[in-house]
């Protein structure tokens, strides 16, 4: 049984059943509705939306995530990058955030599509600022994505490292994550000052001490942004949630990852990578 920390607002309001028909409107994913997001309701009470895309079948089968798995992703949009930049204008939103799903059935894994619809973001809404969280890109399509110019590269590493082959997919792992993050902020260095971020979850059986080896690890790559959330299965065909995290422990774990350098961190039960996305930017 879930305990009484765990709740989840039922989605409601106007900005919710505006964000609701513009994304259904327009033919677009997002993560919200994927990933069974337990934050969906409040974000979208906001007007704020996670879009994804590339399509809502993952080619990966990571054993923590809802999100619909095949050999092959569905066919790519071309014109997905004009209608998710029209959504944005309707909506009115200053802050967004573009994850997709992992297409290694694709030649470049997708990064080329991501930064074409970065680019439509950047015709229509110039002021709008944009987090891409996007899978282990490195080299020459992690140089795609940036030559675009988002101002946060994010990134999850998901678990600590002992289980990562337990939670993740095979062709996933802490190292290349943490190379991606690497990479993403030695280039952001030498051009825009941009930011990067991850998300690590908790309750998969991982201990006190591993949480605090694994911050050091993201510290040590210069990662900006952490957030730190409670693991919730999705379902009985993901993983068993090992243990409930306090409120009060979460909180704990904030005041750590401050002091271990990390200018900007979200710890609450149902933190997700892009919930308050926008207020973690203007902190960092």
């Amino acid at each position: 049984m879930k305990p009484d920390w765990i709740r989840v607002r039922y989605p409601a309001g106007a900005s919710f059943k505006q964000v609701d028909e513009t994304l259904a409107r327009r033919s677009l994913h997002t993560v919200c509705d994927q990933a069974r997001c337990p934050n969906k309701g409040e974000c979208w009470a906001l007007g704020t939306a996670t879009f994804m895309i590339l399509g809502d079948i993952c080619t990966r089968g990571c054993r923590f995530c809802a999100v619909a798995t095949g050999k092959n992703g569905s066919p790519v949009r071309p014109d997905e990058g004009d209608r998710l930049a029209a959504a944005v204008a309707e909506l009115k939103l200053d802050y967004v955030v573009l994850t997709s799903v992992d297409r290694d059935d694709l030649r470049d894994r997708g990064a080329g599509h991501f930064a074409r619809c970065i680019y439509a973001l950047r015709e229509r809404c110039r002021a709008v600022k944009i987090e891409a969280l996007i899978p282990d890109y490195f080299g020459g399509e992690l140089e795609t994505v940036l030559d675009a110019a988002p101002d946060v590269i994010a990134h999850n590493v998901e678990t600590v490292r002992s289980l990562q082959s337990a939670a993740r997919d095979a062709r996933a792992s802490f190292d290349k994550s943490l190379r991606t993050l690497i990479e993403a902020k030695s280039r952001f260095k030498e051009n825009t000052g941009g930011k990067t971020k991850t998300s690590l979850m908790l309750g998969l059986g991982e201990t006190h001490k591993e949480i605090l080896s694994c911050m050091d690890e993201l510290r040590s790559a210069n990662v900006d942004i952490l957030v730190i959330g409670q693991y919730l299965q999705p379902s009985k065909q993901q993983l068993p949630v090992s243990r409930y995290i306090t409120p009060e422990e979460f909180e704990r774990y904030r005041d750590t990852a401050l002091k271990k350098g990390f200018a900007s961190v979200i710890s609450e039960p149902l933190a997700r990578t892009s919930y308050h996305a926008k207020k973690t930017y203007s902190e960092s």
